[in-house]
């Protein structure tokens, strides 16, 4: 009897690619098929914006009979409004000597001689800059802005802390606070606290909230068990359990959320003059709506100055031993700063003097102008190159297609990146953006930020490598990362307007410079993060140094490099948006016409809910990137 082998016929085996190309062919044909149909151009006078605006008409005539005005909103502005009185009249009965001793022995005594020294220096700068009441009325209200955050934050981070149920009740919250784009804050609080020091102070208080309950809480939930249980056996009560154990042990990495909170209420109260906050932020508008880097410069110049004199206070407090002891000369030299400045309050003029003043408007004009004429080549070669290669192309793309097309193509690649929840959230931001009617400026919106984020990654991911491969490298860049990480936004438009004057590519230019340093951060941490072991077994088998790189240390740093993309994105939309007062256009630019322009105060209003929109759809993309197992790890189970 014999057998025959019959040999069942193997199935055809797809490449991995086959099915990614397929699905973008098909949206190319449908593009094709479908180009120039359902576009939802833009409409000034669309009704929802109309109605927006009649709603803030109809709000400032009930301002002062409206019961929830009345009795509450009205209220909570006054309060602020005397808060920030108190400060202002505090700091300018102190005059620019007591100031000066003042905040010089504070220093001294928080990071010793150096720190003092640089905030005596710091102080007097504000005054030779010519910007010595416009940088009180800024410290008053940063002052008011942190008071008010640290109050409201450090009791809810300390319970979000202790609380697993809070915390994740907050943190979807908080995860949309700091994804929304500065101007999104200011339409809301304009329309409900009017303009003003009060409306300002609560903007930046509402901005600079979230770090410190996030740091706060990530702060008291790392504190070991074991102290907590110790301290519960020997009879401690919650209470002092709470101020004995847990306040102390987390007292640095609160520090740390101070610091942080005030370094986010400096990069709020430029953009906060657009409700008419007081402070250097008006200096830096009107140079901004001049297109003069020299009226800008000196503003820029003095929040730079005073953010860093804070950072480093504040720093130097962080790292401080808990247990650690002023030295004697330290309270000596602190205290007599301290009085000499206050006791020359009498005696020398409570403003800082004229004649003691620099003015170097002209100068920075006159070099901003040589630098457009001798550079004028190279940064127009850049801008149009860039322009035309990549700028108009995307926007074309995204324009010209219809509405549901990108729709689909958002769902299929978020559902590809991220899994099935993250590419439903990003549809439905999508579809309210196309219902709010800003369906078009959004996509001129995305396409800048595609353009810029593209850049910042390339450029982010060369500088990380290169400092996570050289430690000497790594040296030299980490105190410029520093230095770029503590300046304001707003500062960053300086040399974008100085290269390129107002244009679209001036808003790309200033967030890639705002972007690349977190990103560089994140990058050299997670190459650096790669186990020792690991490397030395991939060298042993005789990987190259490219090798090493692009089979070892990339895709066991994966996880950072995505959360560099999300920090990315975040700060280059918020940045973008900015740039509507550089000539960014699109969404950034209908928010500042919104505020400039009463009438269109409802298109402005929508504008920033559709930039939130954006930022939660771009985020929720890259965050469920970072949670998905990498695609090796899937490939095995």
């Amino acid at each position: 009897m014999s057998t025959t082998a019959v040999s069942t016929p193997s199935r055809l085996k797809l490449p991995k690619w086959a099915a990614p190309a397929g699905v973008a062919v098909l949206f190319a044909v449908a593009y094709l098929v479908f180009r120039g149909t359902a576009t939802l151009p833009h409409d000034k006078e669309a009704p929802q914006f109309l109605a927006v605006t009649d709603l803030r008409e109809w709000i400032d005539d009930h301002r002062n009979d409206n019961p929830l005005f009345l009795y509450f909103l009205n209220y909570i502005r006054l309060f602020v409004g005397w808060l920030y009185g108190l400060f202002q009249t505090v700091l300018y009965a102190l005059g620019w000597p007591g100031i000066t001793g003042v905040m010089g022995a504070l220093a001294w005594l928080a990071g010793g001689w150096r720190i003092g020294l640089a905030a005596v220096a710091g102080v007097s700068a504000f005054g030779f800059l010519g910007l010595w009441q416009s940088s009180v009325d800024t410290l008053a209200l940063v002052a008011v802005s942190v008071l008010l955050s640290l109050a409201i934050g450090i009791p809810l981070g300390v319970w979000a802390g202790l609380s697993g149920r809070l915390r994740r009740v907050i943190t979807p919250v908080l995860d949309v606070m700091q994804i929304m784009p500065t101007f999104a804050y200011l339409a809301p609080l304009a329309l409900f606290f009017h303009i003003g020091a009060p409306a300002g102070a609560i903007a930046t208080m509402i901005y600079s909230i979230p770090p410190a309950i996030r740091i706060t809480a990530l702060a008291v939930s790392e504190v070991s068990p074991t102290a907590v249980e110790a301290s519960s056996s020997l009879g401690a009560t919650r209470r002092q359990t709470l101020f004995k154990v847990y306040l102390p042990l987390a007292r640095s990495t609160m520090a740390l959320a101070v610091n942080q909170t005030i370094m986010m209420a400096l990069s709020m109260v430029v953009i906060a003059n657009l409700i008419s906050a007081p402070g250097l932020g008006g200096d830096i508008i009107r140079g901004l709506s001049r297109a003069q880097v020299g009226i800008m410069l000196p503003a820029g110049v003095a929040i730079v100055i005073m953010a860093v004199l804070l950072d480093r206070t504040m720093m130097a407090i962080a790292h401080r031993e808990p247990h650690t002891r002023l030295g004697r000369v330290d309270l000596v030299a602190a205290g007599v700063l301290a009085v000499a400045g206050v006791a020359l309050i009498p005696v020398l003029p409570r403003t800082w003097p004229d004649s003691l003043t620099v003015n170097f408007v002209a100068e920075v004009n006159d070099a901003v102008r040589w630098a457009e004429t001798s550079w004028y080549d190279v940064t127009t070669s850049i801008k149009d190159l860039m322009t035309s290669a990549l700028l108009n192309p995307l926007e074309a793309l995204l324009t010209s297609a219809p509405w549901w097309l990108v729709a689909l193509a958002v769902l299929a690649v978020a559902w590809r990146v991220s899994g099935v929840r993250p590419a439903l959230t990003a549809l439905a931001c999508l579809l309210a953006i196309a219902l709010l009617g800003v369906w078009e400026h959004t996509m001129q919106t995305l396409t800048t930020v595609v353009v810029a984020v593209f850049v910042t990654l390339v450029a982010g991911l060369l500088l990380g490598v290169a400092a996570a491969r050289s430690p000497r490298y790594s040296a030299v860049q980490r105190p410029i990362l520093d230095a770029a990480q503590t300046m304001p936004a707003f500062v960053y438009l300086l040399p974008a307007l100085a290269l390129f004057e107002t244009t679209r590519f001036t808003a790309i230019f200033a967030s890639v410079i705002y972007a690349v340093p977190p990103v560089v951060r994140l990058v050299e941490d997670g190459i650096k993060g790669v186990p020792a072991t690991v490397v030395e077994a991939a060298t042993s088998a005789g990987s190259t140094s490219g090798q090493l790189l692009w089979k070892v240390q990339l895709p066991m740093a994966r996880r950072a490099i995505l959360l560099a993309a999300n920090q990315g994105i975040v700060m280059t939309l918020a940045m973008v948006v900015v740039g509507g007062l550089v000539g960014a256009g699109a969404l950034g630019y209908d928010v500042v016409v919104g505020f400039s322009q009463r009438p269109d105060f409802g298109m402005g209003f929508v504008a920033g809910i559709a930039t939130v929109l954006l930022g939660v759809m771009l985020d929720r993309i890259t965050q469920g990137a970072d949670r998905r197992p990498s695609p090796r790890k899937r490939k095995s189970t």
